[in-house]
């Protein structure tokens, strides 16, 4: 390969380390390579469409965005961060040999708390904690979030803690495994823990095969199994799930756990087959569970009634979930769906030469309908450089983007030729472009290519904000709900339409779920200096 392979990775130090391991074997094999660390609150010009892409864990977002826009050709994640669900266009190209899959217990000064009544154990897992409360259910749990040496370190602070949970692996690869440590044998990990995985595009069938040299078989194997599990039982990261699959003597041995949150009710399965016969294991495993009211554990889970002052209009992992400060309770839902219209052909063969697409679901829905060789559009315009990217890879030419649709609508009126538009766009739509063009005398002609439906969720009372990313988030919001919330906006766009009903509405300083997260957590600062 004559182009060098751009590694993408976040900036910590555990990151980077996997980054560089990965390096490290690229290199070996003779392939050129650079780093690209990017951070999570990197200035990313993104339009609304890009949250219908799937794209949800915290840890792994930001590197998701890069390799869709080409800016880095591989991204290097713990896989155990990483949604079961990859966004559209990204491919788990290797995984390689794991390291450590335990947890561990760093305490302060020795074990014999472990036989007391009464102990302090910090972790930020569900998982952790329920597995410790269900050993041991007289001691107490406390949060504890922040990067590994973050949390060493509060552990030090804290006088009254009796110890804290950790990964093994993130531990022993940075060399910060403390001498009083001790793995937890007993505790099943997350899914995938010790496992380091490289994602990159599908349709880089290149860089795909040159990763695929690093690729551990063992190792995929049985992460694959351990993330089929958590995803068949539908536990997201809240969720107190834990899996391990491993292979010894030409044996694949599955254990799978799922716990009540509090640790007073447990469901267990075990399963083995010989290597080659074992696909039916995890399924086994998965209704043995069901049967025994597993899943239930995680409906209650997911449904728990608690005090949640902040409330996000989408869905957040957990690793999203840990960005907030401890005293921040926070819960999330889907408040927008979209669906395909079905377009009858006759509508797409009178469209204007002028063609205008202002989201990726548009672009998305109209090859839905018919053969890319039947879009045959003379001028393309449209909004975003990801909707941009698809139209070009998939239909034609872009003559013209803008970063939001009133720059576009601008821009046509000055530079258009002719006086008309075919518009493909939701049935629900908040922007200023048809109504600037009307103005200026060009005729708008609607196609309704995909439907938007609005299930914000009644809130509860005790709801203090809400973190909202597109205008059809506010308008979802207030159909069960009632303004009288600080709105947590992504951009501008969204704050323009949350203005006109919340009196308290905040921007994010740049376009990302990290940023409006940074913004809730400033809040809650000030006022609690305010307080003090």
């Amino acid at each position: 390969m004559s182009k060098t392979i751009r590694i993408g990775t976040r900036d910590s130090q555990l990151a980077l380390w996997q980054a560089k391991t990965v390096q490290e074997q690229l290199e070996h094999l003779g392939h050129k390579t650079k780093l690209v660390p990017v951070k999570s609150t990197g200035d990313l010009m993104l339009n609304q469409p890009i949250y219908e892409l799937g794209i949800t864990g915290v840890f792994t977002r930001t590197l998701d965005i890069a390799l869709l826009n080409e800016e880095i050709d591989i991204a290097v994640h713990s896989l155990k961060d990483v949604p079961t669900l990859l966004p559209k266009g990204i491919v788990q190209a290797t995984v390689l040999k794991r390291g450590n899959v335990r947890d561990t217990l760093v305490f302060k000064k020795n074990e014999e708390f472990l036989a007391q009544e009464n102990a302090i154990i910090a972790t930020g897992s569900l998982r952790r904690k329920a597995q410790w409360l269900n050993r041991y259910p007289t001691h107490t749990l406390v949060g504890l979030r922040g990067n590994v040496n973050t949390r060493l370190q509060k552990l030090e602070n804290n006088s009254d803690w009796n110890g804290a949970i950790f990964a093994a692996a993130g531990l022993g690869r940075i060399g910060l495994t403390p001498q009083n440590a001790v793995n937890l044998e007993w505790m099943v990990p997350a899914p995938a823990q010790g496992a380091i995985m490289i994602a990159c595009l599908e349709s880089d069938k290149e860089t795909l095969e040159i990763c695929s040299a690093l690729n551990h078989e063992e190792t995929e194997i049985c992460t694959h199994m351990e993330r089929a599990f958590l995803n068949k039982l539908e536990g997201g990261c809240s969720a107190p799930i834990g899996a391990l699959a491993f292979i010894k003597d030409e044996e694949v041995h599955f254990h799978g756990i799922i716990l009540s949150e509090d640790g007073t009710k447990k469901v267990e399965a075990k399963r083995s087959a010989p290597l080659g016969k074992h696909q039916g294991i995890v399924d086994e495993c998965v209704a043995f569970i069901v049967e025994r009211g597993g899943k239930n554990l995680v409906s209650k889970t997911a449904l728990k009634p608690q005090k949640t002052n902040i409330f996000s209009s989408k869905i957040l992992s957990e690793g999203q979930k840990d960005l907030f400060a401890d005293a921040i309770k926070v819960e999330s839902s889907d408040f927008i769906k979209t669906t395909p219209n079905r377009i009858k052909r006759s509508i797409l063969k009178a469209v204007h030469e002028n063609v205008v697409i202002t989201s990726k679901n548009g672009v998305e829905a109209l090859l839905n309908n018919c053969a890319v060789e039947d879009l045959k559009f003379k001028t393309i315009y449209c909004v975003g450089r990801r909707t941009k990217k698809l139209i070009e890879q998939k239909i034609g030419p872009v003559k013209h983007s803008a970063k939001n649709a009133k720059v576009l609508a601008e821009h046509l009126v000055e530079f258009m030729n002719g006086s008309e538009v075919s518009y493909f766009c939701s049935d629900i739509r908040m922007d200023d472009l048809p109504s600037i063009l009307a103005k200026n005398n060009i005729k708008v002609n609607e196609i309704v290519v995909y439907s938007t439906k609005l299930e914000a969720p009644k809130l509860p009372e005790s709801v203090e904000g809400v973190l909202l990313y597109s205008p059809s988030t506010v308008q979802s919001f207030l159909k069960n709900n009632t303004p009288n919330c600080t709105a947590y906006c992504i951009g501008e766009t969204t704050a323009k339409e949350a203005k006109q009903y919340f009196n308290d509405v905040r921007i994010a300083k740049i376009p990302t779920i990290e940023s409006v997260i940074e913004m809730v957590n400033e809040h809650y600062i000030a006022k609690d200096k305010k307080n003090d």
